[in-house]
């Protein structure tokens, strides 16, 4: 084992020396670089498993025919001019009707599309400029370049954006940078009416081209006159720290009431060192509970939480090579402190599981991170940054509560890339307290992911996207609030009743996406077929039990590309049975298509396994 740990150490001394003796060659010798640690770490297996767990050989992308050539050309202008000064960066802000970036003679001809230009308000330049990774009178750097395009294509109040270097005539070490960003449109007023309750949703994605974001919600229930609101004021970046503040009010149709303000710098990019959060909470729900003969009452929670963390991300390499740039190793410390002002009483929390408690948490871990374009995929037809990449990361730490100290222990291993026959993704993540030896409150949570490859059906385009999710527990507190459920958050939309709970449990979406080509006056219109299916188990289960949920949606996603990403949606869903509701059920817009999400390879704040 001595000699394995010496093999590892001289693997990663050898690839910082390499990369140190070649800092200041041109990009190309990066090349050079990862080839000598390949060939050194076929030496052994050991070395191969190091070499493999950090690194993986540069991919094959596909680009889009028609963005080719541009790119093919955008990529060449930076070849010619990586690390020269940059003289002045040009920022150029288009309203989001008649224009293009990628086409300088594109203006708006048509009446409505100068209209809708007057009442928009453009992003302020200085908005843009806040969100770039370089600045005047430093060297060109194309990842960097690269990165601070893939982080205002982030941005919702955006629909696409170039990059580019502008070669000067007469001048061998500086150049300027083009920044073109086309606007989209920003106010979002959506909502859905369904059999039960109507809802109206209003977004400012960019108010007053400043990148804040105002969002709305105002729900009422038809049966009984009652109403729901919630507001969200985010401002995504202050003046160029990436520093992003929530302000958040909600309150349901029980009266139960959430005030939240938060503040944090995540690990935004490969290239970021440095991440921070605090997040305050008021928090005041009545829940349902039962004591020992199982008769449920009401009960009263009011509770405040603080949570504070710190991160921080260390180059492991030292070349300029993208792989050596977004691989790190990241080490990050949190606390985490819930006081209850009113919870309920032994009766119906007999094992005092909502109690107030202190969490002192510490995650170290490597991470790779990189993103690839691609198009067709949660909307239509815009450039989208898939990620891709892997994490390997540990975390510990001890909690306080009810007059106890239990130290915590948790693991995670994620990973995802495009295969031949598309993108495939997993993360794996388990984690447990530990009282004197005794595990409790053990947790095991696998998710996947996997989409096809761009399909065609005569003009058609189509994709299938299969997301499993296992959660798993053990020694779990005997409460129902220590239960999993398949609730319209965490599973299924409308199996929403307490009691259809258990200690695991498994659910998979299959959705058949759709693309009809063409547009009707900028709408473009996909069709989706989805089918969710979902099971649970008990402790006394050798697995799962053999109740099957299920539902079955048929709709049609309608995108706008002047509209910030947003999609107006029609869909028709039908459950065979819903418990306590009723079989053969059939409602209009509850089907929320959403939740198709990709994993991002970050280590970020440091938390407990999620039992959920």
């Amino acid at each position: 084992m001595k000699i394995k740990f010496l093999s590892f150490i001289l693997l990663f001394f050898l690839a910082c020396q390499v990369c140190h003796s070649q800092e200041k060659n041109s990009g190309n010798d990066s090349t050079q670089v990862y080839k000598k640690i390949e060939d050194y770490s076929k030496k052994s297996k050991f070395k191969k498993f190091i070499y493999r767990l950090l690194f993986k050989s540069k991919r094959s992308q596909t680009a889009f025919q028609k963005n080719a050539r541009k790119k093919f050309f955008i990529k060449k202008t930076f070849d010619r001019n990586e690390g020269k000064i940059i003289r002045e960066i040009r920022i150029e802000s288009l309203d989001p009707f008649g224009y293009a970036v990628d086409n300088y003679k594109d203006q708006p001809e048509k009446g409505f599309e100068k209209f809708g230009n007057r009442l928009h308000i453009k992003t302020k330049n200085w908005t843009i400029r806040n969100l770039l990774l370089f600045k005047k009178n430093e060297p060109l750097d194309s990842i960097v370049a690269k990165e601070s395009e893939r982080l205002i294509r982030r941005q919702r109040y955006v629909r696409a954006v170039i990059i580019k270097p502008v070669e000067i005539p007469d001048s061998k070490d500086s150049v300027d940078v083009s920044v073109r960003v086309l606007d989209s449109w920003s106010l979002i007023p959506t909502g859905a009416v369904s059999g039960s309750k109507g809802r109206l949703d209003l977004t400012e994605r960019n108010f007053f081209g400043l990148g804040h974001e105002i969002e709305s919600d105002f729900s009422r229930r038809f049966a009984d006159g009652k109403r729901a609101f919630t507001a969200h004021y985010t401002i995504n970046n202050i003046k160029n720290t990436y520093i992003k503040t929530t302000l958040t009010y909600d309150k349901d149709f029980y009266n139960n009431t959430t005030r939240s303000a938060k503040l944090e710098r995540q690990f935004f990019s490969p290239l970021t060192r440095l991440a921070y959060g605090v997040y305050f909470e008021n928090r005041f729900y009545v829940d349902s509970l039962p004591d020992n003969a199982n008769v449920f009452a009401n009960q009263d929670f009011k509770l405040e939480t603080q949570q504070y963390w710190v991160g921080h991300s260390f180059k492991i390499f030292k070349g300029r090579d993208e792989d050596f740039r977004s691989t790190n190793l990241v080490t990050t410390f949190g606390f985490k402190n819930v006081t209850y002002k009113e919870k309920p009483s032994l009766v119906y929390d007999p094992t005092q599981f909502f109690a107030s408690e202190k969490l002192y948490l510490t995650t170290i871990g490597f991470n790779t991170r990189k993103f690839s374009e691609d198009k067709y995929l949660f909307n239509f037809g815009t450039i989208e940054d898939v990620p891709y990449g892997k994490v390997y990361s540990v975390t510990g730490g001890v909690q306080e509560k009810n007059n106890k100290r239990r130290s915590y222990f948790g693991g995670r291993f994620a990973y995802g890339d495009y295969i031949p026959f598309g993108y495939a993704g997993f993360n794996v993540e388990m984690g447990s307290f530990f009282d004197k030896g005794n595990s409790q409150e053990t947790t095991l949570r696998v998710e996947a992911n996997y989409f096809t490859n761009l399909l065609s059906i005569g003009s058609w385009r189509v994709r299938q996207f299969i997301m499993p999710t296992l959660v798993v527990g053990t020694h779990r507190a005997p409460i129902i609030a220590d239960r999993v459920t398949i609730s319209e958050q965490d599973g299924i939309t409308g199996f929403d009743n307490p009691l259809i709970n258990g200690s695991k449990k498994l659910f998979t979406t299959f959705q058949t996406q759709t693309y009809v080509p063409g547009n009707w006056h900028g709408f473009h219109f996909s069709p989706f077929f989805n089918m969710t299916l979902g099971m649970l188990g008990n402790d006394n289960d050798k697995f799962l039990n053999d109740k099957l949920y299920s539902i079955f949606s048929l709709g049609v996603l309608i995108n706008n590309d002047y509209l910030v990403f947003n999609s107006f949606q029609i869909s028709f869903s039908f459950y065979p049975s819903i418990p306590y509701k009723g079989t053969n059920v059939l409602r209009t817009n509850t089907f929320k298509n959403d939740d198709l999400s990709l994993q991002d390879f970050q280590i970020g704040e440091p938390t407990i396994v999620s039992f959920n």
